[in-house]
């Protein structure tokens, strides 16, 4: 029969490689959403951009 004190260590070991996995799956989650966040960042940057332009052919604003 397994020392008690032994027994707890490796429940903690295996809660302890559960939230070790979550905290990796949770940081490339967060590391997708921070590239995508960018990526729309750069297409409104555009679409701002164009906005200007239009606006300016237009004389809605001064150059």
């Amino acid at each position: 029969m397994d020392n008690l004190v032994l027994q707890h260590l490796r429940a903690i070991r295996a809660q302890l490689d559960t939230v070790s996995d979550r905290m990796m799956e949770l940081t490339q989650r967060v590391g997708n959403l921070e590239v995508q966040v960018a990526n729309m960042s750069v297409r409104i940057d555009r679409i701002d951009a164009r906005l200007d332009r239009v606006e300016r052919r237009l004389g809605l604003i001064e150059a």
